[in-house]
């Protein structure tokens, strides 16, 4: 197995349990709220009340339904990628697409088409399937009416250009990457740090990562490495059964 650890030692295991109990108490997880998802898919996630299990790839993928757009209130916002919303950029939000996929999306009244990127997460409004950033919107006449019947299809993820300088693109799936595992966040960067010493006398690859985003910051202390999301949720449900409840898998 890929995964990367040492082997367990009981007594090991039931000192960290204690301190990891200790150290959590005193601070809180930001990450969402999620529920359990089959070995080799993405997590579920939870917005309004309602759960959206992300797709495991895009190949094949059509849909059709309404397209809107969403600008000011978000602009410069963190996406569900990490990046920062660009109102005047080009890209997208879908509900359960991967992140990074290309799409095409096809304005069912006009004909045109553009292609975008899917960064984000939405819109989480009935009956609506893809949100369309400003600047995609005005290209594709959107932003006048506000909605618009789209056909969405997945192109995949942007691959080296043809000689031409046409786009290639290659499919995109959650099942391959580079995966750790979070088992514990702390304010005092001390607490983090002797965390991860005790757990490198056991786990591989036990780390500390400083969060900035976070008020106040967060000092995340990780262990393990996988690189397909199939040995990743059995490698989470392993460290589960050995005393670490709260441990969720980190996508690096």
């Amino acid at each position: 197995m890929y995964c990367q650890s040492k082997n367990v030692i009981g007594r090991i295991i039931i000192t960290l349990l204690l301190f990891v109990a200790i150290g959590i108490s005193g601070c809180a997880r930001s990450t969402p709220p999620t529920r359990p998802s089959s070995p080799g898919t993405p997590k579920p996630y939870k917005v309004m009340g309602r759960w959206y299990q992300p797709l495991a790839d895009s190949r094949g993928f059509q849909q059709r339904g309404l397209a809107s757009w969403y600008g000011k209130k978000f602009h410069g916002r963190k996406t569900a990628n990490g990046e920062r919303y660009n109102m005047y950029g080009v890209s997208a939000a879908h509900k359960t697409l991967p992140l990074g996929t290309w799409v095409q999306v096809h304005h069912l009244e006009s004909g045109q088409t553009l292609d975008v990127r899917i960064n984000d997460r939405g819109p989480f409004v009935r009956n609506r399937i893809i949100d369309l950033s400003f600047g995609a919107a005005k290209k594709l006449g959107i932003v006048g009416p506000g909605t618009a019947p789209v056909k969405v299809t997945a192109l995949g993820k942007a691959g080296d250009p043809k000689p031409d300088g046409r786009p290639t693109y290659l499919p995109v799936a959650y099942h391959q990457g580079n995966f750790t595992f979070q088992v514990g966040a702390f304010v005092d960067r001390q607490n983090a740090e002797t965390l991860v010493r005790q757990l490198d006398k056991t786990y591989k690859n036990a780390h500390m990562v400083k969060s900035n985003d976070d008020q106040p910051v967060f000092y995340r202390v990780r262990v393990g490495r996988c690189n397909t999301l199939t040995q990743a949720a059995e490698y989470e449900s392993y460290l589960v059964r050995n005393g670490f409840p709260d441990a969720i898998t980190v996508a690096e």
